[in-house]
Formats: structure tokens, C-alpha cells, sequence
């Protein structure tokens, strides 16, 4: 059987990671969050003062510091998944707050970040036998994947699914506040100007608002089927 490269994007919160994780451990190959990845720049951002009082960007502070900025992925064998590291320093839970998810699509949308992380994520697979989900994996880190998902649902089922995971890591969380962040998302990583949130040409759509953790989990590996065994 081929290795493939495997692009999932879609909206935030749609559960398109947690598909993207269960899949590679199911078959063997590597996942990489690449949304942990401008997430963990973004809990830097806040950490060193990197935001106006208005949230927006010290854009040329921040590009100064690129280089300070080390990200890397350490597999988890309590959770059998990956865990992300910035700077050597576990941050899997930090990076998952409210104030990083109000704050990221701002980080997400400079030119410099994403080529950086753009430039990591290609190297990252190279050799293929790779899981990558994101908002542009199909569409500008690898528009040659074998198999492109683009994954929606409702803002509302992605508010409430985001709520339940808040609430089930003992964090803070309300509905409304955190509906509110999943459509400013929606629109601002659309809207951007480099590299926005766009389904790929020959992307399959999966919406998942009416499917189980299993449900969607199946279907995607029957597409993996179908893909790899060609």
C-alpha cells in the first residue's frame, strides 16, 4: 500500500483534528496540527507583551522574535496522541484557552508567520505517511495531496462542541462567548488576505454536524481505502 499525504481543512472547531489524530494512529502515520502551530505562537505573542491595547499586532516586534520561536510536537502515550511544545515547554492545554482562540486568527493572518510555519509544515512531510489538518493544507502546503478533506458544521454544534471541551478540561468556558469566536474565526480566516480558509478544487466536503466521533471517523478512513489502495 502507497503512502499518501493526507490534507484536512475546514472551519475551527469543527473536530477536524481530533478525525486528523485517530486516523494517522490508525494507520501508522504522523499527525501534525498545524492550528496548535499558530496557536503556540500566539500563547508567545501574549506571554511577551506582543499585542496592542486594540489586540492588534506589534507586527514588527513580533518578527524580530521569529526566531526565538520553537515549536515542536512529542508524542503522548498516556493520550496515544501528540502533544505541542513551544520553546521545550508542554502547552497542549494553554494554547486551547479562550484568550489564545480570540487572539490567533490575528497571528494566523501575517504574511511572515505563515511562511515560517508553511516552510516547517512542508519539511515536516516530505516523505509523505503524513496526517496534516489546518485552514490551507490543500489549498498552499500541499496542493498535491492525494486526499483533500474539507470539513464544516454549524456554528452553533461547533460552539457547543467547543463548550463541552472546555468544560470536560475543568477550564472556564460560556456558549455565547465562545459562539461569538467561532464566527469572527469563520470570517477573518476567510477573509484574509494570504492564504485564506478556502475549500481546495478536488477536496472531498464532509459536513459532520449530525455524525458521531465514530461515524466520522469511519467515513474517513474509507476514503483513506480508497485513496491508497489506487
Amino acid at each position: 500500500m502507497k503512502k499518501i499525504t493526507i490534507a484536512i481543512d475546514g472551519l475551527s472547531s469543527c473536530g477536524k483534528s481530533t478525525m486528523a489524530k485517530d486516523l494517522a494512529k490508525r494507520i501508522g502515520y504522523i499527525y501534525v496540527d498545524t492550528g496548535a502551530m499558530y496557536r503556540a505562537v500566539t500563547l508567545y505573542a501574549l506571554r511577551n507583551d506582543l499585542f496592542n491595547e486594540d489586540d492588534s499586532v506589534k507586527i514588527e516586534e513580533l518578527e524580530k522574535k521569529m526566531d526565538e520561536i520553537n515549536i515542536h510536537f512529542q508524542f503522548n502515550e498516556e493520550t496515544g496522541r501528540p502533544d505541542t511544545y513551544l520553546n521545550g515547554e508542554l502547552v497542549e492545554k494553554e494554547i486551547r484557552s479562550m484568550e489564545v482562540s480570540n487572539h490567533v486568527s490575528a497571528i494566523a493572518a501575517i504574511p511572515f508567520v505563515r511562511t515560517v510555519m508553511v516552510d516547517q509544515q512542508q519539511k515536516m512531510g516530505k516523505e509523505k505517511g503524513i496526517v496534516m489538518d489546518g485552514r490551507d493544507i490543500g489549498t498552499v502546503v500541499f496542493p498535491d495531496a492525494e486526499l483533500k478533506i474539507f470539513v464544516t458544521a454549524s456554528a452553533e454544534v461547533r460552539a457547543q462542541r467547543r463548550f463541552d471541551e472546555l468544560k470536560g478540561k475543568g477550564m472556564e468556558a460560556d456558549y455565547d462567548d465562545i459562539l461569538k469566536n467561532v464566527q469572527e474565526r469563520d470570517y477573518l480566516d476567510s477573509h484574509r488576505e494570504v492564504s485564506p480558509l478556502r475549500q481546495a478544487d478536488d477536496a472531498i466536503v464532509l459536513d459532520n454536524s449530525e455524525l458521531t466521533i465514530e461515524g466520522q471517523n469511519e467515513w474517513l478512513y474509507q476514503e483513506y481505502e480508497k485513496v491508497a489502495h489506487e
